[in-house]
């Protein structure tokens, strides 16, 4: 429960951070932060696996780079649907859902179960 309320902040702060080095994408204060986060977490975890789904072969055939395409699409989608955090375009939606995979590729990381060695 911790470690996912952590994980919470955490994209929060990924939100305000990138609303300030990313021309394009804007957040106007913490509170929509905070329900740009959740509602992304809401939308990854219902729609994403659909459209993961069916976007499979081109998923596949482009190496796993489609994947990222697809955050781009759900991160427009959470822009169209929380007033004050808004996406200005496609680029910064994608640099968005890259910059997002980094963090927590390093949280998954940082966080994973050490396995001792026999």
């Amino acid at each position: 429960m911790l470690k996912a309320l952590i994980h919470f902040v955490i994209v929060v702060c990924v939100f305000l951070i990138l609303t300030m080095y990313l021309p394009g994408f804007y957040v106007s204060g913490w509170v929509a932060a905070a329900i740009a986060a959740l509602v992304f977490g809401l939308v990854n975890a219902t729609i994403g696996p659909i459209l993961t789904f069916f976007s499979l072969p081109l998923i596949f055939v482009t190496l796993g780079l489609f994947w990222f395409v697809l955050n781009a699409f759900l991160l427009i989608l959470v822009a169209f649907l929380v007033p004050g955090f808004r996406i200005n375009g496609f680029m910064p939606a994608l640099i968005g859902s890259l910059v997002l995979a980094l963090v927590n590729l390093i949280w998954k990381r940082a966080t994973q179960e050490r396995r001792e060695s026999d």
